[in-house]
């Protein structure tokens, strides 16, 4: 019970971590849990996408917070870096989320809070995104092992 509790507390915050700007791996400890068999597969995808959801809450918010110092010497992009951005988003718009599973996803959740996405559908397209990934993954997992 208790070793379930800390595995699904370690797949938590590497979830969590992977969604954000760290170089994080949450597919191996995903797959290692799976692949051990003690803990329920609903689980394991619940707190993997429920980590990995709010991991890119905090990228939203982090985007909503960093666009205040965009006149700093510091701040990572440009004015035309940024109107680039905001160019590519409001041409694709919110829809892109459902892709920030991939690999330049974080970005896309980052882009999200400085364009000033409803968080709430922010929310329900990463979630969905995110969700869906996990799953995938665990099917791949079982269809392997």
């Amino acid at each position: 019970m208790w070793t379930d509790l800390v595995s699904l507390g370690g797949l938590f915050i590497v979830a969590f971590g992977a969604a954000t700007i760290l170089p994080f791996q949450s597919e191996i400890v995903f797959v290692a849990l799976q692949v051990r068999g003690d803990i329920p597969i609903s689980w394991i995808v619940i707190v993997a996408s429920i980590g990995n959801i709010l991991g890119s809450g905090l990228n939203y918010v982090m985007g909503r917070v960093l666009e205040r110092y965009k006149d700093r010497r510091w701040f990572p992009t440009s004015e035309a870096q940024l109107e680039r951005a905001r160019a590519w988003y409001q041409k694709w718009g919110v829809w892109t989320l459902l892709f920030s599973w991939a690999p330049l996803g974080d970005a896309l959740t980052i882009v999200a809070g400085v364009m000033r996405t409803n968080v709430w559908l922010f929310f329900l397209l990463v979630s969905i995104a995110k969700t869906i990934r996990y799953i995938v993954v665990a099917l791949i997992t079982a269809a392997a092992f």
